[in-house]
C-alpha cells in the first residue's frame, strides 16, 4: 500500500516553480482568489494541514497554530517573519522556516530606483509629461539634489543593506550604518562607519532603512529623528512599514522638514496615511522590492523546498526556529 502523501495549504497562487514542486510531493490546495485570504477561511483550511505555504499577509497567531492540529511547518514566501509568532510555533514543535538572500539585488536594485527617482524627482517630472504640463525648459524647473560625494546612510547593514552600500560606488559615497554589529565587508571596502543612529540621521544626505521590525524598531523613525535629518535629506525604506511613523513622516515632506522620500512598504498595507499621495515629494510603490522574476521564482523554489524538507524530516534550506528539527 502506498504511503498517503502529506496535505498542504498555500494561501496564494505563487510562481510555478515553486507549486510544481509542491505537486509532484503532496496533496495540495492553492487559494485561487487574487486578494488575500480572508481569516475566517485561512482558520478553516489549515484544520487538517501537514504544511501551510503563506505570505506576510497572513497573520500566524497563537489561535492559528492552535487550529492546526496536525501542522508540523510553516513556510513563509519572504525573508521577514514578523507575520508569525515563532515563540509559540517553537513551543508547539511546528517549524518555522523564510527565504533569506534570493531577494538581496532586487531589493537593492529597488531602493537605488527609489533613492534616485526622489532625489531627481523623476515622478513629478512623469506626472507633470503626462498632464501635459510641461511648458519648455527653465532654469528653476523641478530642481533635486545631486548624489555624488554625499552620505549614504544605511539602518541595517545586512545582506540588503550591505548591497545597497555597494551599489553607492558609482557615486563615490561616504557610507555610515547603524547596527548591532560591525559589519568588516562594508569597513574594509567602501570604508564605511559603524555610528549611533542620532549621528547618521544628522549627517546623512540619504536615509535607507533595512532594518527587521521589532519591539526596538517599531516607529525607530519617528517625529524626533525626522526633525533631525538635514532638509535636504532623502529618506527610502524597503524594510517594513511601521518601523517609520507615517503619519509623522506626512508632516515632515508637507512642511519640508526633509526633501523627499521613497517608501515600498507602509504601516498598514494595504492601505497607507490618508492623503500620503497628495505630496509631491513622495514616491510611492506597492510593496515590490522582490518583484523580479527571478527573486520570485528562487523565493517560491526556496519556500517549497523548506516545506518539503522538514515533511520529510531532512534539513530545510532556512529555518527561522533551528530547535525544533534539533533532536
Amino acid at each position: 500500500m502506498s504511503q498517503k502523501k502529506p496535505y498542504v495549504y498555500v494561501s496564494r497562487r505563487i510562481p510555478e516553480a515553486g507549486l510544481v514542486l509542491l505537486r509532484d510531493s503532496c496533496e495540495m490546495e492553492v487559494y485561487s482568489g487574487k486578494e488575500a485570504v480572508s481569516r475566517s477561511e485561512l482558520l478553516q483550511k489549515v484544520r487538517n494541514v501537514d504544511g501551510l505555504l503563506c505570505l506576510l499577509s497572513e497573520k500566524i497567531d497563537r489561535e492559528l497554530l492552535d487550529s492546526a492540529s496536525r501542522l508540523k511547518v510553516v513556510s513563509n514566501y519572504a525573508v521577514g517573519f514578523d507575520n508569525i509568532d515563532v515563540e509559540y510555533a517553537t513551543q508547539k514543535r511546528i517549524a518555522v522556516t523564510n527565504t533569506p538572500g534570493v531577494l538581496t539585488d532586487a531589493t537593492a536594485d529597488l531602493t537605488w530606483a527609489l533613492i534616485l527617482s526622489s532625489a531627481r524627482r523623476v515622478v513629478e517630472g512623469d506626472t507633470m509629461m503626462r498632464n501635459k504640463a510641461y511648458k519648455g525648459w527653465s532654469p528653476l524647473l523641478l530642481l533635486g539634489h545631486e548624489l555624488k560625494g554625499k552620505t549614504l546612510g544605511i539602518l541595517g547593514a545586512g545582506r540588503i543593506g550591505q548591497a545597497v552600500a555597494e551599489r553607492s560606488r558609482g557615486w563615490s559615497m561616504k557610507i555610515l550604518y547603524y547596527d548591532r554589529n560591525e559589519n568588516e565587508y562594508l569597513n574594509s571596502n567602501l570604508f564605511a562607519k559603524r555610528c549611533g543612529l542620532p549621528e547618521l540621521l544628522s549627517h546623512s544626505d540619504v536615509i535607507s532603512v533595512h532594518l527587521p521590525l521589532s519591539s526596538d524598531t517599531y516607529h525607530l523613525i519617528d517625529r524626533k529623528s525626522l526633525k533631525s535629518m538635514k532638509k535636504s535629506a532623502v529618506l527610502v525604506n524597503t524594510a517594513r512599514g511601521p518601523i517609520v511613523d507615517e503619519k509623522a513622516l506626512k508632516t515632515a515632506l508637507a512642511e519640508k522638514w526633509i526633501a523627499a522620500a521613497g517608501l515600498d512598504v507602509f504601516e498598514n498595507e494595504p492601505t497607507m496615511t490618508e492623503d500620503l499621495e497628495k505630496l509631491k515629494n513622495v514616491v510611492l510603490t506597492p510593496h515590490i522590492g522582490s518583484a523580479t522574476i527571478q527573486a520570485r521564482d528562487d523565493m517560491a523554489r526556496i519556500a517549497a523546498r523548506n516545506l518539503l524538507a522538514i515533511l520529510e524530516g531532512k534539513e530545510p534550506v532556512s529555518i527561522v526556529n533551528p530547535d525544533v528539527i534539533r533532536k
